[in-house]
């Protein structure tokens, strides 16, 4: 009997699925932070917080996890 191959080849990814996901929270949190920062009502103190965050924690613990 010949042998069998899997219907689907397992592909390999740099970063896995939980990792991609962080990425594309960083990144949306930037764009938000970026985003009321070009509100410009006032509103510095959130921006910087959001871009802290996306920045500063959520995309280094993107790369590491």
């Amino acid at each position: 009997m010949p042998p069998t191959t899997p219907s689907q080849p397992h592909q390999q990814t740099l970063f896995p699925r939980r990792n991609l996901i962080l990425f594309a929270v960083a990144f949306a949190t930037v764009g938000a932070g970026y985003a009321v920062l070009s509100l410009g009502s006032g509103s510095a103190e959130a921006a910087s917080v959001l871009l802290v965050v996306g920045y500063c924690v959520l995309l280094p613990f993107a790369l590491i996890a």
